[in-house]
């Protein structure tokens, strides 16, 4: 063999090597993110649809005419902007309460040592398997003793208590961080709340970022906390206000399908937005470790 031949060989066994690890997974992932990302349009196309045009046989995918008057007629039948300003005011409480009160758990779990700190830990961590179910109607007596029914504050005050899943995730960030820069900080004379705020919490950052895009997605999405605590339609929900109007005005698809694209939106920005801290908490956990 020449060394052209040989060299030829070569190039062809480099782009099949490329063409193997490189091109072939990328093409088989972009296929499955459209496979996932087919329900999204599939509820998008249908919001433009006539009603005829949505149960017709069989199924089409585009619609004849866009009918974007469906999405001026769903705000003309629900207080569309009041769910979504509800909503929102949750959605920024909830994430002011969880990032006010699991870096300051995790913190003293896993930089100040004191008696008992393993198995407050250890019942924390066990309740991250309790199910929402089992403790939805201890927390709703406890809240209708209180008065709270029918505001917010059973929806905003469990954030400030601390969430489990939070907390340790926090933990395992901040037990990666040498305790050597906290013990520094004290020899200097740096109190613990200063070591916290000016050196610990600033390392924390994509983790934060991923706890507050774990937050929006779930209360955003919640249902069944709005549906049990609030019985007044002017603190409804978005969620629970679709529900509300697909109960009066039945089945309006196109309607619902329009209201349901703006109520899906918002989650699909956060998730684009969110994506490079998932990345970097990922990373950096890995690196910790």
């Amino acid at each position: 063999m020449t060394r052209d031949q040989s060299k030829a060989a070569g190039k062809r066994r480099s782009l099949a090597y490329h063409l193997k690890r490189t091109v072939l997974p990328h093409v088989f992932l972009s296929l499955v993110g459209l496979i996932f990302l087919f329900p999204f349009v599939w509820l998008f196309l249908n919001s433009l649809k006539t009603p005829q045009e949505i149960f017709s046989l069989p199924p089409k995918l585009w619609p004849e005419e866009l009918q974007w008057s469906n999405y001026a007629r769903a705000f003309q039948s629900m207080p569309f902007f009041g769910y979504v300003l509800n909503t929102l005011f949750l959605v920024i409480a909830n994430i002011v309460g969880h990032l006010f009160s699991a870096p300051l758990v995790a913190y003293s779990l896993a930089k100040i040592r004191w008696r008992g700190r393993g198995a407050v830990f250890a019942l924390v961590l066990a309740t991250v398997i309790l199910p929402p179910q089992v403790t939805m109607i201890p927390m709703y007596i406890i809240f209708a003793k209180l008065g709270w029914v029918n505001t917010y504050l059973p929806l905003i005050i469990p954030s400030f208590l601390g969430s489990s899943f939070n907390i340790f995730l926090l933990r395992q960030f901040l037990l990666g961080i040498p305790n050597e820069l906290s013990d520094a900080a004290r020899i200097d004379g740096a109190s613990e709340f200063r070591i916290y705020w000016q050196i610990m919490l600033p390392l924390l950052m994509p983790p934060l970022a991923a706890i507050a895009i774990f937050t929006f997605q779930g209360v955003w999405h919640d249902f069944f906390g709005p549906l049990i605590y609030l019985n007044d339609e002017r603190l409804w929900t978005i969620s629970v206000g679709l529900q509300g109007f697909l109960q009066q005005h039945g089945a309006q698809w196109e309607l619902l399908m329009a209201a349901a694209t703006l109520f899906t939106l918002p989650s699909v920005i956060a998730y684009f937005i969110g994506q490079k801290y998932f990345i970097q908490a990922g990373t950096q956990l890995v690196q910790y470790k």
